[in-house]
């Protein structure tokens, strides 16, 4: 049995469509602050860094940092 624990950082964006897109990163710095990470979304809307299906990114609507952990309860046998 193996656990393992991740961590991600989720921004939420509103799109010009009425939509939301989501940009999902791995492994967030231990002292990432709320400013750095609303700092960060302003660039990537400023700089267009984003086309998605819901159109242009214009707004900042959420941002997470989630933990999972994970326990492989079975591992198949190797054949």
């Amino acid at each position: 049995m193996v656990t393992t624990q991740q961590k991600t950082l989720r921004l939420t964006f509103a799109t010009t469509l009425g939509s939301t897109f989501t940009l999902t990163l791995p492994s967030p710095r231990a002292d990432l602050t709320a400013a750095e990470a609303e700092a960060a979304m302003e660039l990537i809307i400023a700089k267009n860094m984003f086309f998605t299906t819901g159109g242009e990114l214009i707004g900042k609507k959420d941002i997470k940092i989630t933990d999972s952990t994970t326990t492989d309860l079975y591992d198949p046998p190797q054949y």
